[in-house]
């Protein structure tokens, strides 16, 4: 069974990583291209192009200039310990023991619009380039393009021996579009979770990032392998709601937040 994350806009390279355990990222190639690209756009180009204040380009832009190989702990961090982001709150890494990690680095993964897709513990130097950015590259007009069957066949790869491969989906629509269902050699599983509001159950962002990161949290503390298991997730109230499932689609509610 594999979990697959969204990545975050915030990073915290301040706070000391838990570890001194790191793995390096399987695509640095090619996210060596996509960095070489970015570096011809001046910051107004990469506010125009991230909608962002000229300010966060700027900040961007001087990330790109930096980045450089080879990624050490001196001037990287481990991925699952750099994003801070409501799923990583949900997530809660800090606590993580030894055994946690090494579960997490076996059956976790990041999707990411600069490194394809990431392993908890692999360093990763600060970024900012969300997988629905329309930049034009060698290989198209967007990065699903420039990623095409790569991210894909890591998955495969990732999964290539177990029995029954079980992918859980836990991304939101624009990483996980960078996956090609028909070509994941494994059953996909995409947990909804929805809270009660003016009278009906509702998904709302907020909460529904931080019970992605929960449903990691639960998998890893619990050492969850068979994918039914996580029927049982009960974290900050919610509960498996059969009536609202359907297929591999799992729908988990909550009363109140």
């Amino acid at each position: 069974m594999l979990l697959v994350i969204s990545p975050a806009k915030n990073l915290d390279y301040d706070t000391p990583a838990i570890t001194e355990r790191y793995t390096q990222p399987q695509h640095l190639d090619q996210s060596k291209q996509l960095i070489d690209t970015l570096r011809s756009y001046s910051v107004q180009a990469v506010a125009e192009l991230m909608k962002l204040s000229d300010k966060l380009a700027a900040l961007n832009v001087a990330r790109y200039e930096s980045w450089s190989e080879p990624f050490t702990q001196d001037n990287a961090k481990q991925a699952l310990l750099a994003f801070n982001g409501d799923v990583y709150s949900g997530l809660n890494a800090t606590d993580f023991n030894a055994d946690d990690l090494t579960f997490t680095q076996q059956h976790l993964r990041i999707l990411s619009g600069l490194y394809g897709v990431l392993k908890p513990l692999d360093l990763m130097q600060p970024y900012r380039l969300e997988m629905g950015t329309k930049l034009n590259n060698a290989r198209g007009k967007d990065l699903y393009t420039f990623w095409g069957d790569i991210v894909t066949e890591d998955l495969n790869q990732t999964m290539a021996d177990d029995e029954t491969p079980i992918l859980i989906n836990l991304a939101s629509n624009e990483y996980f579009k960078s996956v090609k269902p028909k070509s994941l050699n494994a059953r996909i599983i995409t947990p909804v979770f929805k809270d009660w509001k003016n009278g009906q159950y509702k998904i709302i962002s907020f909460y529904a990032k931080k019970a992605r990161g929960l449903m990691c949290r639960y998998a890893i503390k619990n050492r969850i392998v068979d994918a039914e298991q996580l029927k049982q997730f009960d974290l900050d109230g919610y509960q498996y709601d059969a009536s609202q499932s359907q297929g591999d689609t799992w729908v988990f509610t909550r009363q109140q937040a």
